[in-house]
């Protein structure tokens, strides 16, 4: 498209669909050049019309002009828009595979006890649990089903609410801890080459940059599981080894019990699950044993004995 022809701010607005008010305040934002000055007569030309529709793709895609003005200046100094726009679409995307969800307040009542709860739906709506509906009073947005599930699930076996809240809040703090931990280690030693030295990135710099952000996006998610698996295995054998492998005194506070294991035993039991795993292996063949007693009690009080080899 030729940058010769000539356009009045009239003509720029017919032909671009923005208003003469909204040209006026996009050049006062510095989105938009100078029109040249011909007499008494601003002119206008097609890198104008242009640049305006650049504008209205970008606010189309959900960006502020702030940050538009930032990706067309960007644009003007060489560095080309389309791979800039592919880096930060790959940023801002989702990064789950959890589809939000509508509820209404009655189902949500149904979740949680049936009984309405007016605290504790604000304090959701807080969290970001619960993302109000503009227009329609009785409907939540769920940005994360998981997320109330496990809520559901944990009030279902006895946690308050008011605590289930505060875990989050809790939790959210170690996890945000953790994401920026990642992203520190991240661009140190992926992104830094795109970020530093004497020149801007190119296209090409942020068109691979995008695609790092692509394939690294699952990475933390993965490593997080994996460790958290780690962490509950360990200290859940621990947890259960601590109750179940203690008493309590005549005062009511619990006591430890220590069980001599013969050698012998202890190594063949750790050759079959490890050592890590050989605690909980003894709390489980205890407790698989004191179940089995208390079946043959149970079957030995005047129940008839059963013949397998009876015909019929």
């Amino acid at each position: 498209m030729s940058d010769t022809r000539a356009h009045r701010i009239e003509d720029l607005a017919r032909l671009s669909g923005a208003t003469v008010r909204t040209i006026r305040a996009y050049q006062d934002r510095g989105l938009l050049p100078r029109p040249e000055r011909r007499g008494r007569a601003n002119i206008y030309t097609d890198v104008h019309l242009v640049r305006l529709h650049q504008i209205a793709d970008l606010l189309d895609r959900g960006y502020g002009l702030a940050s538009i003005k930032e990706l067309l200046e960007a644009y003007d100094s060489g560095r080309g828009l389309g791979g800039i726009l592919g880096l930060v679409a790959e940023v801002d995307g989702p990064w789950t595979d959890e589809e939000a969800v509508r509820i209404s307040r009655a189902e949500l009542d149904a979740r949680f006890g049936g009984t309405p709860d007016e605290a504790a739906v604000a304090e959701a709506v807080e969290l970001g649990v619960l993302e109000p509906v503009p227009g329609d009073d009785g409907t939540f947005l769920v940005p994360s089903p998981q997320e109330l599930t496990v809520a559901a699930e944990l009030y279902a076996a006895g946690v308050p609410l008011s605590a289930i809240s505060g875990h989050l809040r809790e939790l959210r703090g170690q996890v945000e801890h953790i994401a920026a931990r990642f992203l520190e280690f991240t661009t140190e030693h992926v992104f830094a080459r795109y970020l530093e030295g004497p020149h801007q990135p190119t296209d090409g710099d942020a068109s691979e940059a995008a695609s790092l952000v692509r394939r690294l996006r699952p990475l933390a998610q993965q490593t997080v599981d994996a460790e958290l698996a780690r962490a509950m295995r360990t200290l859940a054998v621990r947890h259960l080894r601590q109750h179940l492998g203690s008493g309590e005194t005549s005062d009511g506070r619990r006591a430890s019990r220590s069980v001599s294991v013969p050698e012998e035993t202890m190594r063949a039991v750790e050759g079959l699950v490890g050592a890590e795993r050989a605690p909980e292996f003894f709390v489980l063949a205890a407790e698989r044993e004191v179940r089995a007693r208390a079946l043959d009690a149970l079957t030995s009080n005047g129940a008839p004995p059963v013949d397998l080899d009876e015909e019929g």
